[in-house]
């Protein structure tokens, strides 16, 4: 006889002493028949103000009778969102990483209080998703994260754009290459309605990760946000459900030291954002995973990248959409041997198994190339050590920038003074932009930094200056940069004691950081440094900055 699949909701509907618990259902909706039922909390970070967003209630209404129709109780919750794309650039960047640790606390805190059997988290921007996913390896019951997608392209004069158009007209603008009229058009027609930002940027790299990581149904990650194939997706949702909880198969029998060395073989493919070395530090950890710096080296130096996506490349994930989606490329990968095809995923297969089932890429696509002719010959995500970074920086090279940089120190104390000096054209040609104070502590929230690097990039310096960070960078970002110094400048880091015009050597081939300074010189100067304040005295900046971890160990905030 199969097992009841109500394991965890049967403390309230069967108990017959939870007489409080049964009564406020009942005023909820359920029956009686109901009561006999698993339940199925579906959480949505949706709400109004954001593209990425906007839809995803919606969606869950979708999911909900999908859920309903598989003979489960669906009951939606919400948590929250924040939109980078809006907050880029402004104090409010502060609040976006902080938003991921909150979600994966809400989802928890809702999934226990209220004893649901199952989980599923309905997610637009980029926090949303593995905030969602560190909730499920918490909580560690069935569970199947469902991306919003990806939104279509914005045509501007005939010409394809999309968010970061917009932040690299503004430089164009700034270098005297646009008029304010030209740049307004861009802004206007980036963003032409709902889903993700459309490039190979956190939000895209995140759903392609957690899509091979197994916690999303196959073409999760490409089916465009406004697709009629997202419809039929969300329409799917209650039978897989359902069969998680008929085989009882959780979230730490999926995320397992494999599924994350797959997950980060798809984001070397993909040219995915420097994001997702934190986001999977942090899934990782939620289920007990070792995973640490070192292994996105390791991965990346055999993995060549193979998409011509941007921000680096001409196309967007509508584009690989149409190419055959995340799983043709996942069926590449298998085939070269990089993906061990043996691990479980939410469909109740394994990922092998799933892509049987896939097409190949499409005959004639371009957003793929072949391995004989990569983009990168191996990952673009490099992690670098030196006497700048003793316990580690992330950089995102392609090579299309070099792979070596020294120059001059040009250094600031937050992201809006470097980005004065922009702006006065004060940054010159070989000039080492150092931004410090903008770690997960000292920022605190560690902001992401496409202003300044879209800023450069648009004022045509993108080969001539480099950028380095105790911040991160959007997936939107490229250049040459390196971000996640750590130790970072509040904690004392090398960062803290960079002085203008001290020369900074970055070498992506050694994996090296370095400032042309003896030890004792660096001892002198740190004998004389102090801490500056903690910029907040209350709330939840001031909270995050209290708990958060290293960048090294993905910010976690439950260490």
């Amino acid at each position: 006889m199969q097992k009841p699949i109500n394991r965890v909701s049967a403390a309230l509907t069967q108990d017959r002493s939870q007489v409080g618990s049964q009564s406020m259902l009942f005023a909820a909706g359920l029956s009686e028949a109901d009561m006999n039922k698993a339940q199925v909390g579906i959480a949505s970070t949706g709400w109004e103000g954001n593209p990425c967003n906007m839809h995803l209630n919606a969606l869950a209404g979708v999911i909900k009778q999908s859920v309903v129709d598989a003979g489960l109780v669906g009951l939606v919750f919400h948590t929250i969102g924040v939109s980078d794309g809006i907050a880029m650039g402004t104090p409010g960047m502060r609040y976006s990483l902080p938003s991921r640790d909150l979600i994966a606390d809400s989802i928890e805190d809702v999934m226990g209080a209220q004893h649901y059997d199952a989980c599923i988290a309905v997610v637009g921007c980029d926090k949303n998703m593995p905030g969602a996913v560190m909730a499920m390896g918490r909580v560690d019951r069935p569970a199947i994260m469902v991306y919003g997608g990806t939104i279509r392209p914005g045509v501007c004069q005939g010409q394809p754009v999309d968010i970061v158009s917009s932040f690299e007209a503004y430089g164009q603008f700034l270098a005297g290459g646009r008029t304010l009229a030209s740049m307004r058009e861009v802004v206007r027609h980036a963003c032409p309605g709902p889903g993700a930002c459309g490039g190979m940027y956190t939000a895209n790299t995140m759903a392609s990760a957690i899509e091979t990581l197994g916690m999303a149904l196959p073409y999760n990650a490409s089916n465009p946000a406004e697709s009629e194939a997202k419809q039929r997706e969300c329409t799917r949702l209650g039978p897989a459900i359902l069969l998680l909880l008929e085989r009882d198969l959780r979230p730490s029998q999926i995320m397992t030291r494999q599924a994350f060395d797959n997950a980060i073989t798809v984001v070397m493919a993909l040219g995915g954002s420097t994001n997702a070395v934190l986001h999977l530090l942090a899934m990782a950890h939620a289920v007990d995973v070792p995973l640490s710096l070192d292994d996105f080296q390791r991965i990346g130096e055999r993995v060549p990248g193979v998409a011509d996506l941007k921000p680096s490349g001409r196309y967007v994930m509508q584009d690989l959409h149409e190419a055959g989606g995340v799983p043709a490329v996942q069926r590449l990968l298998l085939r070269e041997g990089l993906l061990d095809g043996n691990c479980l995923t939410v469909t109740g297969q394994t990922l092998g198994e799933n892509i049987a089932r896939s097409a190949d890429l499409a005959r004639g696509q371009k957003v793929i190339v072949s391995f004989d002719q990569p983009v990168t010959p191996s990952g673009h995500i490099r992690i670098l050590y030196g006497n700048l970074a003793p316990e580690g920086a992330v950089a995102k090279i392609t090579g299309k920038e070099g792979r070596h940089f020294t120059g001059p120190a040009r250094v600031f104390d937050s992201e809006e003074t470097a980005i004065r000096a922009i702006e006065s054209g004060t940054v010159t040609a070989g000039d080492v932009v150092v931004i410090r104070y903008e770690g997960p502590r000292g920022g605190p929230g560690m902001r992401e930094m496409l202003k300044v690097t879209a800023a450069i990039m648009g004022a045509g310096l993108g080969k001539a200056v480099a950028l380095i960070t105790d911040g991160r960078f959007s997936g939107g970002t490229h250049g040459f940069v390196v971000g996640h110094i750590t130790p970072e400048a509040q904690c004392g880091g090398a960062l803290a004691l960079l002085q203008d015009g001290d020369a900074v050597r970055i070498d992506a081939e050694a994996n090296r950081l370095d400032v042309e300074l003896d030890t004792a010189t660096l001892d002198a100067r740190r004998a004389g440094w102090q801490p500056p304040p903690l910029k907040f005295r209350k709330g939840v900046l001031r909270k995050y900055a209290q708990c958060v971890s290293t960048a090294s160990k993905g910010c976690i905030t439950d260490a």
